[in-house]
């Protein structure tokens, strides 16, 4: 069993190359980083966030993640989770990731699908890199809501699952 963190480490990753080259701002980066800020603030849990904006570049992206999952706590990507020729991230983060989440992704996909079969288009992945939790949203603001909105439900749990701390109460 790990205790866990003193303050946490997030890192958001927006890919875009449109964003990269000035063509418009990011909004899912800057929207990720306040809900998550905002969980954070709400179990009293402290936190400390990094955003970084990359084209949908394969390379670089494994390298970030190599690098920064060494020294952060939790990973969030933006965009690049559909099927068009340039939605690399989840291939990138799937090879990888040790362990996949599945549920909270398919759980999020289902929910959202019902109403927007669109989102079904969604390959989205969510697991862990080392000791560092990933996990892969659409690029759209509104998907980062209802992304986040999800994986807070479980967020808590998640980690104190992940640093070996059982929390289930005993019968």
């Amino acid at each position: 069993m790990k205790n866990l963190p003193q303050k946490f480490k997030a890192l958001i990753i927006t890919l875009s190359d449109r964003a990269t080259r000035g063509e418009y701002e990011d909004l899912s980066g800057p929207i990720a980083k306040e809900m998550l800020e905002g969980y954070f603030s709400e179990i009293n849990w402290k936190i400390e966030t990094t955003c970084e904006i990359i084209s949908d570049d394969k390379s670089r992206l494994r390298q970030l993640l190599n690098e920064y999952s060494q020294n952060y706590n939790i990973i969030i990507t933006t965009g690049g989770t559909g099927i068009g020729p340039g939605d690399i991230t989840v291939d990138v983060v799937k090879d990888l990731i040790n362990i996949e989440i599945p549920g909270i992704m398919d759980h999020i996909r289902l929910k959202y699908g019902m109403e927007k079969p669109n989102a079904l288009l969604s390959r989205s992945v969510a697991g862990i890199m080392g000791n560092c939790l990933v996990y892969t949203l659409p690029g759209s603001v509104n998907a980062v809501k209802e992304y986040l909105s999800e994986i807070f439900k479980s967020l808590q749990h998640t980690i104190y699952m992940q640093y070996g701390i059982d929390v289930h109460k005993k019968h």
